[in-house]
């Protein structure tokens, strides 16, 4: 595979819009570990294989544990995710596949439980943001950096 372009030259505007996003994620309440596996549901689901590497990487660097990243992608048939997780990773699926089924009542009213009306407008634009990185990374074939 060979990368189509470069979008931070061929538009910097791209970059800039998205950055403003993500650094808009970094100062919410959401957990880091939390925050890392969203991306990493997302990108599984949309098959960024960018964003994969760069996430799995990152959610190691603050000690997420290789059973939770190994068992992310099956989250509802382990015990390895407290409830709060559970319906953060939920919501993540149904956003990511949003044209499936959407967000369902049930999933909304858990999140919102869970983390307040306020937490789930922080986890939809958390969600949001990766879902439009791995849109960007697979449509310009971005390819993640060799094995260190």
């Amino acid at each position: 595979m060979k990368q189509r372009l470069d979008y931070k030259t061929a538009e910097p505007k791209v970059y800039e819009a998205m950055s403003f996003m993500e650094k808009a994620t970094k100062n919410f309440s959401i957990e880091p570990k939390l925050l890392e596996l969203i991306k990493i549901r997302a990108s599984q689901l949309n098959g960024c294989g960018y964003c994969l590497d760069m996430h799995t990487k990152d959610a190691r660097k603050i000690g997420e544990s290789e059973q939770r990243l190994y068992t992310v992608a099956a989250w509802w048939e382990t015990p390895f995710f407290s409830e709060e997780e559970q319906a953060a990773l939920k919501l993540t699926e149904e956003v990511t596949l949003i044209s499936k089924k959407g967000v369902s009542d049930e999933t909304y009213q858990k999140v919102v439980t869970l983390f307040g009306e306020k937490g789930f407008a922080q986890l939809l634009l958390a969600i949001i943001t990766i879902n439009g990185w791995n849109r960007i990374a697979v449509a310009t074939h971005l390819i993640p950096p060799k094995a260190e």
